[in-house]
């Protein structure tokens, strides 16, 4: 019955995106199987904030101050994080994202690394990272277990870095990435960049550049309304399309990389004569919501199933209260069938989220 309905659900959206599911969630949600949502998608890549806090203040994340932090009492232990992580894996999961704030400040984070890298099934362990503390701490990480990384790095300029993240650590975040190739266990190391018009088109090659000197891929996100400052407007984004066609004036048509995965997110590209990749994410323009195999869990345990959501599924009191691990799968399965169709950026039914980036993790 449950497999039925997806069917229909999936092929009904294509003519109502808005079409209102058929059956009741307690007639439909499986206790078990593949975790998938009510439009069919399998949910497979789940990102995880350890913390709020941040050492960097981004123009197009939180203001000059900062923002009130979270009590360490309501942030989940790495004992929480993990048992979490071991029975969403236990679902379907495949892939965990450590993000933040800045992951890298909580302490101890190679042994929460070290944790998760343990779990049976868990193929892929990554983490996004402004990459300021990866001088001290790519080996830990790397001997941990960590398989994948982001770096966040706006630019490579250190007066327009020092501007966008209101610190002037351009230095340090470039040592780090030099020590982090010291690590191959770390593969691919990834660097993105958010695109902003006015900031962004005059450093377009030099990370072309980069890309093709270092085994880097470089990929640009478009700007998205997730700032505390609620500074965004439509006209700041920079397409990954206006991208594309800077870099092909400079070095001529870039050639697709071919993936079998219709939920990657990054458009990705090469040169002609094979050397370098770089990236577009295009959530804005080239929106990928159809295919979108992700949720989050924030740093104190609050479950969301789209960056944009309304809603969210408090996985902290469920831990918290002694519940066993039927009763997590079931408050996750519950989260994901409800998952949203789409954010909805640029048209008039969208609505901001009340919370930031940083308070939601990358």
């Amino acid at each position: 019955m449950a497999d039925e309905l997806r069917h229909r659900k999936l092929a009904q959206t294509s003519e109502d995106p808005d079409a209102s599911l058929l059956l009741s969630e307690d007639e439909t949600i499986s206790h078990d199987g593949p975790l998938v949502d009510s439009y069919g998608r399998h949910i497979k890549n789940l990102r995880i904030s350890v913390t709020d806090k941040c050492n960097f203040r981004c123009v197009y994340c939180m203001p000059a101050e900062g923002l009130p932090w979270l009590p360490r009492a309501d942030i989940l232990t790495f004992e929480e994080i993990t048992r979490i992580a071991r029975v969403a894996v236990g679902l379907g999961i495949e892939q965990i994202r450590l993000t933040g704030g800045e992951p890298l400040v909580r302490r101890d984070i190679a042994d929460l690394v070290a944790m998760l890298s343990a779990i049976p099934g868990l193929r892929s362990l990554s983490l996004t990272t402004n990459g300021v503390l990866l001088g001290r701490l790519a080996r830990p990480l790397a001997e941990a277990g960590l398989t994948r990384i982001n770096v966040s790095l706006d630019s490579l300029m250190r007066e327009k870095f020092t501007q966008l993240t209101r610190r002037d650590a351009l230095d340090q975040v470039l040592a780090g990435l030099e020590e982090l190739e010291k690590y191959p266990t770390i593969h691919p190391i990834k660097i993105n960049a958010v695109a902003m018009r006015g900031y962004t088109e005059s450093e377009v090659l030099d990370f072309v550049a980069l890309a093709r000197r270092k085994a880097y891929s470089v990929r640009w996100i478009e700007f998205m309304p997730l700032d505390a400052d609620q500074i965004w407007r439509k006209e700041d984004i920079l397409t990954g399309g206006e991208i594309k066609d800077i870099i092909e004036a400079g070095y001529g048509p870039l050639v697709p990389v071919k993936t079998d995965d219709p939920s990657e997110t990054a458009r990705r590209y090469t040169f002609d004569d094979g050397v370098g990749e770089v990236g577009f994410i295009n959530p804005v323009s080239e929106p990928f919501c159809r295919w979108c195999d992700r949720i989050r869990i924030t740093a104190e345990g609050q479950l969301r199933t789209c960056l944009f959501a309304h809603t969210e599924t408090d996985l902290r009191a469920v831990v918290r209260a002694g519940d066993d691990d039927e009763a997590l799968a079931h408050a996750i399965r519950r989260a994901v069938w409800h998952k949203e169709l789409k954010h909805h950026i640029g048209d008039k039914r969208f609505r901001r989220t009340t919370r930031s980036m940083s308070m939601i993790g990358g």
